[in-house]
């Protein structure tokens, strides 16, 4: 079913549109960048999944939001250093015939996140 990502700015109850979003699988401590990517109006990746359902491995996975960059964007004044700058969200798949939907809920001094569907 493959691998999504949706994201909602909970300081302006919008999508976080715009935000810069990294995607890796991951080993341990070591990370191969997967894909790059801007999230559209609707708070999501343009293309749809991350990651198609045939395609989806089973392991380890990390996404890397860009909040500071996304806050700053917005105009919103941020502290020097920003309490969150980047969040990144490491998670496994277990189970590559389930979707598996990574949402995060944001604010410059906040975030949330759970397994959706």
């Amino acid at each position: 079913m493959g691998l999504s990502t949706h994201v909602l700015d909970t300081m302006h109850g919008t999508p976080a549109a715009g935000m810069a979003v990294e995607l890796y699988a991951t080993s341990g401590e070591q990370a191969t960048l997967l894909q790059s990517f801007t999230l559209n109006e609707d708070g999501r990746n343009a293309n749809g999944l991350l990651i198609g359902h045939d395609a989806l491995k089973q392991g380890t996975y990390r996404l890397v939001f860009d909040v500071a960059g996304y806050f700053a964007a917005r105009g919103v004044a941020l502290p020097e250093p920003n309490f969150l700058n980047r969040v990144s969200l490491d998670f496994g798949v277990a189970d590559v015939t389930a979707h598996y939907h990574v949402p995060l809920l944001v604010s410059p001094w906040s975030y949330s996140t759970y397994r959706g569907s």
